[in-house]
């Protein structure tokens, strides 16, 4: 998610940042990458919903960027760029469409950088670039909170497709009005729009309607689908957004790589939905897995990485020295190396109508999102690791009370020693060992769950409004093929590989580098690959190291 809350060094008066201005040095610098052009009172540079990406530095006109008119909303002013200022905020990183309107208030002079010079001013201009992005994350607060109604969702967070939106919506942190379908609002919108409960979830901007929507047409039409790089092949695709890969994009992007990260969800990955990591270095008060990802996906934009999803890969082939990701729309993106960091699938456990209450009483997160749906309900919590610890501590906070159920007869076999003290001294979390949920009961969400003691018959009915299932993950690997995985599905890499590597090695003349698989220029990093600590700080590490082969093996081929 790309959050301006995540960045609270901008003060709280965003508009001050939003604001700024550069001085005549610098904005003689800015203006070099531009082309300038006369522009008159009353011309509109762009609205809502266009594609346009240009930066526009103001010379000597003034300019008025504004919510347009909507049929229950008169058009509002949010903010005047006057000389020496720029036109522009996150759209202009993420590829995203224009969320607002910009109109020539008086006349006089601009400067338009188109998106290629954008990018090059971004990335040999620090001082200039630390400029911008602090006004593009501010002026992302201000339209997060007076622009929302361009961006307008009908829909039910209690249904699969619902939630599928709304987390999507938050990890990318877009500008929205979200408006529950099931209640007296909601439905007098969807009357306003001529639409009824069988068109949800609708998607509402100034120029458009979907209806039965889902993430991936909410992302075609806000321009955050893949769309090919400058160059035609990309130096680095990342195939998975998680911390892992987000490392992997970061450095390459920063050390000048044309870098194309992939998510088949939304970018943070699983670490996104942690509600409290505290044992990352240099965070000794902890901090959510949202607000460390969403940092991240910054800092990759701000290096030029090209972020696209949901974006799912159903394949990947080589072709002589490059390498072919396809999309599951058919898309390819031909690729001078690939590194997988595709994490794992959260596991399900064995039951009837499991897939019925996914969305809707059963989650695999525990974030503000989730627990928002569950406050003052009883929850269980299923899991003996780390995640399903944290997860239940977090809950507590809000629901009405938290069983934590694990299989095993102690809970402290596969936790941290703090995080059982912390459970164990909580009354609102009642832990229950050697047992296993063994049935599901709802209509359309989730009810009550049947609770069983194993090695015996002894079993009850709980009320459950949220099962949160954290019981592992299988490696996201079914796409590959040619590529060595272990009995697991695990990728093995370097030297996991052993010493018969095949001909395809004595024609390269090396060994594999670090995080390289029995493909030479495919890598993997993080939760995918045999061997990997399960952990942010681990997946974080490796997928900054294995950028250092990326370059060693593109290096061999050029």
């Amino acid at each position: 998610m790309v959050s301006p809350f995540l960045f609270p060094e901008l003060g709280a008066r965003a508009d001050e940042s939003a604001t700024y201005h550069f001085d005549d040095e610098q904005f003689a610098r800015a203006t070099a990458y531009g082309q300038a052009i006369e522009v008159a009172a009353g011309d509109v540079l762009f609205e809502a919903g266009d594609v346009d990406a240009d930066l526009i530095l103001v010379d000597t006109a003034t300019v008025d960027i504004f919510r347009a008119a909507a049929p229950d909303l008169p058009e509002e002013l949010l903010l005047r760029a006057g000389p020496h200022q720029f036109v522009g905020e996150m759209t202009l990183l993420t590829g995203q469409t224009r969320i607002l309107s910009a109109r020539v208030a008086e006349s006089g002079v601009i400067h338009r950088v188109p998106p290629a010079e954008f990018r090059r001013l971004m990335a040999q201009e620090a001082e200039i670039s630390d400029v911008l992005l602090r006004g593009f994350l501010a002026r992302r607060k201000l339209i997060t909170v007076g622009a929302a109604d361009s961006l307008e969702i009908i829909a039910d967070t209690a249904t699969r497709d619902g939630l599928a939106i709304e987390t999507f919506l938050k990890r990318q942190a877009l500008p929205h009005r979200w408006i529950e379908s099931d209640t007296g609002e909601g439905r007098r919108a969807l009357a306003a729009a001529g639409l009824t409960s069988s068109d949800v979830p609708v998607v509402i901007t100034p120029k458009t309607t979907l209806t039965n929507t889902n993430t991936g047409a909410l992302s075609q039409l806000l321009g955050l689908t893949y769309r090919r790089t400058p160059k035609g092949v990309a130096d680095h695709t990342v195939i998975g957004a998680g911390p892992a890969g987000l490392a992997a994009a970061v450095y390459g992007a920063s050390e000048g790589l044309e870098t194309v990260l992939l998510d088949a969800v939304a970018t943070g990955g699983q670490a996104a939905a942690s509600s409290r990591i505290e044992n990352y270095l240099g965070f000794p008060f902890g901090l959510s897995g949202e607000t460390l990802t969403g940092r991240a996906v910054v800092q990759a934009l701000k290096f030029g990485a090209h972020l696209a999803s949901p974006c799912g890969v159903v394949a990947l082939r080589q072709e002589g020295n490059e390498h072919v990701v396809t999309l599951l729309d058919g898309t390819e993106i031909p690729s001078r190396s690939v590194i997988l960091a595709t994490g794992a699938a959260y596991r399900n456990l064995p039951l009837d109508r499991w897939q019925d209450f996914v969305g809707a009483g059963i989650y695999y997160a525990a974030t503000e999102l989730e627990a928002r749906g569950v406050a003052g309900q009883p929850v269980t919590v299923v899991g003996g690791a780390n995640s399903a610890g944290q997860a239940a501590i977090y809950l507590a906070r809000q629901a009405g009370h938290v069983r934590l159920v694990v299989r095993g007869p102690e809970l402290s076999a596969g936790m941290s020693s703090y995080l059982v003290e912390r459970i164990h001294a909580d009354p609102r979390i009642t832990v229950q060992t050697s047992t296993e949920v063994t049935a599901l009961h709802g209509e359309r969400r989730l009810k009550y769950v049947t609770l069983t003691e194993r090695g015996s018959e002894a079993a009850e009915a709980c009320a459950c409004f949220g099962l949160f299932c954290f019981i592992g993950a299988t490696p996201a690997t079914d796409f590959l093929t040619g590529v060595t995985l272990d009995s697991d599905g695990f990728v093995l890499t370097d030297v996991q590989l052993g010493t018969d590597l095949g001909p395809v090695w004595d024609k390269a003349g090396r060994r594999p580098l670090p995080f390289e698989t029995n493909v030479p220029g495919v890598f993997a990093v993080g939760d995918v690959r045999q061997g990997s600590m399960k952990r942010v700080a681990a997946a974080v590490g490796e997928g900054a190291s294995a950028v250092r082969s990326v370059h060693q093996a593109l290096a061999a081929v050029s």
